[in-house]
């Protein structure tokens, strides 16, 4: 899938079945990204939960649709928590997405972040300096796909373009807006929103994708609406809440 208005058409049917299902996502994250996170997979019409107390993580795990794995909080509790819920979502075969956020700046946190990798994650959500850090490479798009077929999963390279890639194929998604990169909690919003999709499509490329596309527009829906970074965040998550098949085919851009 390459054409621009089958992706629009792909991810309203994800969106919509996001909105119908209401799928939860368990979200272990930044602890400044957390309401932010909750926001925007409420305006989506997904339901979030939080825990990471490990007397109860493995039961709200258990029954959740996804889970989201963000290392951009890397205390005692929150490791744990990790490998409770990845142990969790591995035994009940849920999708999860690996958010490998600052690996490239601590030694502890790169090693948890490849040890994670043969945990074996749907997605890997990570900008450039994350995927060079957890593969040696640089961030290149012939690099994404051979750490994808490597690692079994679906590598998602964020940046001004996002690059997709399953080992065999390849996009380029091209929506988005310079303001996201100014709101804390935005990248692990995205990355909830993914898991989201992974929730209600059982092809990770196609869910991976059809996230990727359907914020990035929503980034650029809300951008004329703000007057800085400060509305923006609140424009975001009215855009996605309102987001249509129309306005996706509309501005989808892909290649």
């Amino acid at each position: 899938m390459h054409a621009p208005i089958e992706l629009a058409d792909n991810a309203a049917d994800v969106l919509a079945r996001i909105r119908e299902r209401a799928p939860r996502v368990h979200c272990i994250t930044n602890s400044v990204a957390q309401q932010y996170t909750a926001n925007m997979l409420l305006a989506a019409g997904a339901v979030p939960s939080m825990t990471i107390a490990a007397e109860e993580i493995g039961a709200f795990v258990a029954g959740a649709d996804a889970l989201l794995v963000n290392l951009g909080t890397f205390d005692r509790e929150r490791k744990s928590a990790v490998e409770l819920a990845v142990k969790t979502a591995t035994a009940k075969k849920l999708p999860w997405l690996l958010d490998p956020v600052f690996v490239d700046r601590s030694p502890p946190r790169g090693q948890f972040g490849r040890a994670l990798l043969a945990a074996r994650p749907a997605v890997v959500r990570l900008n450039h300096a994350e995927f060079t850090a957890l593969s040696g490479n640089k961030a290149e798009a012939d690099a994404a796909a051979r750490f994808a077929q490597a690692n079994a999963t679906i590598v998602a390279l964020t940046g001004g373009v996002d690059i997709v890639s399953d080992g065999r194929r390849r996009i380029a998604i091209a929506n988005g807006d310079p303001l996201m990169s100014a709101i804390t909690a935005m990248g692990c919003a995205g990355a909830a929103f993914v898991c989201a999709a992974l929730a209600v499509e059982t092809d990770p490329w196609l869910a991976t994708l059809a996230a990727l596309a359907a914020f990035g527009v929503a980034g650029e829906v809300a951008a004329p609406a703000a007057s800085g970074p400060g509305s923006f965040a609140v424009a975001m998550i009215d855009a996605l809440h309102r987001l249509d098949r129309v306005t996706l085919r509309a501005r989808v851009k892909a290649s």
